[in-house]
């Protein structure tokens, strides 16, 4: 009984790979895979856009932090002309507040900035390596498609000279050469 599972499990083997192999076309497996890496290409593109974006709105945000601490610098030294010290000290706190949160701010655009270089170094990777990739396929495509039409070609001969032989089987039937 085993003998008989074993070779109906040889044949459903055999029959669904012949099926699979017929069902794969070379030409589609390529393009899909080629149509993958594009998409990869504009997520890596689109995080590059989001990087910038970011990198800009903190920019915005220091400038406007760092005109706020001119403008508390300003006011200290007009308190001190009015012999504020009350105000100036006050004002000055303010800077110091601010001078924190710009450093802090100012560390986050260098990680952006790291950040976008590093994306855009891998980008400039991945779009050669999908350069590569796309010339290889496309000779990949042709070499299939003439491995496909020398297929045909050794087919069609094929069937000629089984043809031509049975011609020639039967001229010599028609002339009586046994």
């Amino acid at each position: 009984m085993a003998g008989v599972l074993g070779r109906i499990s040889t044949i459903f083997k055999a029959k669904m790979n012949t099926a699979l192999d017929s069902a794969e076309n070379p030409n589609e497996t390529l393009d899909y895979s080629y149509e993958q890496q594009i998409e990869q290409l504009q997520k890596v593109r689109r995080g590059i856009a989001d990087v910038v974006t970011a990198k800009s709105r903190l920019q915005l945000q220091l400038t406007k932090l760092q005109q706020d601490s001119a403008k508390y610098d300003n006011q200290a030294r007009q308190a001190l002309a009015a012999n504020r010290e009350d105000l100036a000290r006050l004002a000055l706190q303010r800077k110091a507040d601010l001078q924190t949160q710009v450093t802090a701010m100012q560390a986050q655009v260098e990680t952006l900035e790291a950040q976008q270089q590093q994306l855009q170094s891998g980008e400039q990777r991945l779009a050669g390596k999908i350069e590569s990739f796309k010339t290889r396929k496309e000779t990949i495509k042709a070499q299939y498609t003439a491995a496909q039409a020398q297929v045909r070609i050794s087919e069609a001969a094929s069937g000629l000279s089984e043809e031509m032989a049975d011609v020639n089987a039967a001229i010599q039937r028609a002339d009586g050469v046994p």
